[in-house]
């Protein structure tokens, strides 16, 4: 996502992938409101969404079968269920149509950087030299030990296992089961995905070793001491185990090399936050690097990307922390759930933990003003179709119902609509390419001194 982002704008950009092939595995993972967006912004939404399944956005929130609240801020306020290796086959063919070089089976084995650029040393001894480096390898990066970049955090206390199987039972019978364990135990779940597979999530409880992947009979050992059945299940598409440690960088930048992703964070998987999470971090970052690239931004942009992306992880963090705390078995924290699942019904409540989740309540601190300052604007109706295909080259957007403004000097960076629609209910808004507000008025000299603040000095 994020050397499709730099494309946009005719940076030059290469992506060392360790693998040499995709995973023989089918992980099924779940696309958020937000993270819809953003493919929607781009014009990736169509070919991903006939690859997925679709599911109202409810019950989130540590799995708390709460329905999805009324009124939800977003065109695309639901959930997309696609294959791991079909979206992940799906960002690098973008990526590689717009120019994006990607080269398989290159491991990064060490860097050094001065004042002009990185060099990267390959795990067979090639080097490479770059201007920028961003660490998107996940959350043992050797980017981030590389750089000696602090990882606080809690180890994990509290192990899961999770796979996709075949089960050799009727699905009342799984249905039943599995209402009757989750009075109790709510780290429990088989989730049908079609012609008789499940997705199967148990407490590990101890059961093989830590770090280990574990096995078909680890699942079967378990589901028989919480269910007491195995529910016949065979044929494994892929087992995993998880913890719940949480970490978070403690800089997202040294110099010329960054982090984004789970290089920069970590946490468990409840609420299925993490690839929306670095989904989000790479479009954030993508445009404030190609104008650091492109000798265009102003002298703090880059800046933005740790300022703006940091809080946003910690609060990912806190609220997979407590959703944890949530499905313990112990009798206070069930105590609080049953509050927390009375407290839910109130629309307000599931609203805002709903778009916790799903990232469209994020606000960055780009100053004061109104409400919408710092959010990102809803794919609203405007004259040519829809807002979000407007921004499908990753540049700015003015939105001016006055037809009074204008970009000027910035049209090389900033794209022009006038009279745009009747739902904008403010004068003019000024969006960046992630699609954030970044200004609300309608005076051209505060529009200026807004354009410079974001997209540098004018042509």
């Amino acid at each position: 996502m994020l050397a499709a982002e730099l494309r946009l704008h005719d940076v030059r950009v290469l992506v060392l992938e360790k693998e040499t092939e995709p995973p023989s595995f089918v992980r099924i993972v779940g696309l958020h409101s937000r993270s819809l967006e953003l493919m929607a912004m781009r014009g990736l939404l169509e070919r991903i969404r006939e690859h997925g399944r679709q599911r109202p956005a409810g019950g989130f929130f540590a799995a708390i079968p709460a329905p999805a609240p009324p009124g939800l801020d977003s065109a695309y306020a639901y959930l997309l269920g696609i294959p791991q290796p079909v979206i992940v086959r799906l960002l690098e063919d973008h990526a590689v149509a717009l120019g994006a070089q990607v080269r398989h089976g290159c491991a990064v084995a060490g860097l050094a950087q001065d004042s002009d650029g990185v060099t990267v040393e390959l795990a067979d001894g090639e080097r490479l030299r770059s201007r920028y480096l961003v660490g998107c390898d996940g959350g043992r990066s050797t980017v981030r030990k590389l750089l000696g970049v602090g990882f606080p955090g809690e180890p994990s206390r509290v192990e899961t296992l999770m796979g996709e199987m075949e089960v050799g039972v009727p699905p009342e019978e799984i249905a039943a089961a599995v209402t009757a364990v989750r009075e109790t135990e709510h780290r429990f779940w088989l989730r049908p995905f079609g012609a008789g597979v499940y997705s199967v999530v148990v407490p590990a409880a101890g059961v093989g070793e830590r770090g280990k992947p574990p096995t078909l009979e680890d699942f079967r050992r378990q589901l028989r001491a919480i269910a007491g059945t195995d529910f016949g299940v065979h044929s494994p598409r892929w087992l995993s185990r998880f913890g719940d440690a949480t970490r978070l960088a403690e800089r997202y930048r040294v110099g010329r090399v960054l982090l984004a992703g789970d290089a920069a964070h970590i946490h468990p998987p409840i609420g299925g936050q993490g690839l929306n999470l670095g989904v989000q971090d790479a479009v954030n970052l993508g445009w404030k690097l190609a104008a650091q690239v492109r000798g265009w931004a102003p002298g703090t942009l880059l800046d933005t990307y740790q300022a703006e992306r940091q809080p946003v992880a910690a609060d990912v963090l806190d609220n997979t922390r407590a959703q944890m705390e949530l499905l313990s078995p112990e009798p206070g924290p069930q105590a609080v759930r049953r509050l927390l699942t009375e407290l839910m019904d109130f629309d307000e409540v599931n609203r805002h933990l709903t778009e916790k989740v799903t990232a469209t309540g994020v606000r960055y601190d780009i100053g004061e003003g109104p409400d919408l300052l710092g959010r990102r604007l809803r794919d609203i109706e405007v004259k040519q179709g829809h807002l979000y295909g407007l921004l499908h080259r990753g540049r700015g957007l003015l939105l001016d119902r006055t037809e009074r403004l204008t970009v000027g000097g910035w049209s090389d960076r900033v794209d022009y609509l006038g009279d745009p629609t009747a739902a904008l209910d403010v004068p003019c808004v000024l969006l960046r390419p992630d699609g954030h507000v970044a200004w609300i008025g309608d005076d051209q000299q505060d529009l200026d001194d807004h354009l410079s603040r974001w997209f540098g000095r004018p042509s």
